[in-house]
């Protein structure tokens, strides 16, 4: 039964310690002589409301005229689709003469969440000890765009999320990022099998990650997070869905495996990884 809950400093400290011993006993399955100085930390995030604090998605109708969208469009929204409903959304600013680079302009003044430029560049200051990937149901023009105004895109190792690319008219377009068979998720992205492949990759066969610690908000992430182990960490921002889904979990004698530590800002993500690289 999991617990979901913001860790005063002393606990933190407390647990870190003991998750650092724990990480590094030996058994059967690895050597007393492995060398541990090789492993490092794997981070991955969601992007809209755990990095910037706003929907890039929603973000973009600023461009459309008097930054509203016509009903129609609007109210088409299907639950699961809503790569679909973004295509008709871009379709429309197309429509409406909107081109990429006012759509650039817009995108790169979303702000990011409070104290996760810090943290950005703690993690591009210590990419010895940290890999970094995205893994987003927004679109690769968009977190691109935003990543590399702030300066930010090296610091990831990669990105996943939904291809788009502007058309021969100039129209913004998206598509679906893989096929899965996921009843969980929304039909263009399944989060679990994106980071279980990720860490099947045998390209990543000599990397064994000590830690893997999930950071995000959404309804979507629930389903990767479950497929974390006890060493592990799952990161909730404090009250979005993400961490009302996996208190109810608790309710439910659900079982996860992983520690939960919540936040409200990237400052305190922070703080737990400096207590985590002393």
């Amino acid at each position: 039964m999991c617990s979901c809950y913001k860790v005063p400093r002393t606990k933190l400290i407390l647990y870190v310690i003991l998750s650092n011993v724990s990480r590094f006993e030996t058994s059967e399955h690895q050597p007393a002589d492995i060398c541990l100085t090789t492993m490092k930390f794997l981070l991955v995030f969601d992007f809209d409301h755990t990095i910037i604090d706003e929907n890039s998605d929603t973000w973009i109708v600023k461009c459309a005229p008097d930054a509203k969208l016509p009903d129609e469009i609007r109210k088409s929204y299907q639950k699961g689709q809503w790569t679909e409903y973004m295509g008709r959304v871009f379709r429309f600013l197309g429509d409406s003469g909107i081109r990429e680079d006012e759509m650039k302009r817009t995108m790169t003044t979303i702000p990011f969440t409070e104290g996760m430029k810090d943290l950005l560049d703690f993690v591009g200051q210590h990419k010895d000890l940290f890999d970094c990937i995205i893994i987003s149901d927004s679109n690769a023009i968009f977190i691109d765009w935003i990543l590399k105004a702030s300066n930010f895109r090296q610091v990831f190792n990669e990105v996943f999320t939904n291809p788009a690319s502007f058309d021969g008219r100039g129209y913004l377009t998206v598509e679906n990022f893989h096929a899965h068979d996921c009843a969980q998720c929304p039909v263009n992205l399944c989060k679990r099998k994106v980071l279980e492949e990720f860490l099947g990759n045998p390209t990543k066969q000599s990397m064994k990650y000590s830690q893997i610690l999930y950071i995000g908000d959404g309804g979507n992430d629930l389903c990767p997070v479950m497929c974390l182990k006890k060493e592990d960490v799952v990161m909730p921002r404090h009250e979005y869905r993400l961490q009302k889904m996996i208190s109810q979990l608790s309710k439910d004698l659900v079982p996860l495996e992983a520690s939960v530590v919540s936040w409200s800002s990237g400052t305190e993500i922070l703080a737990y990884l400096e207590l985590l690289v002393k």
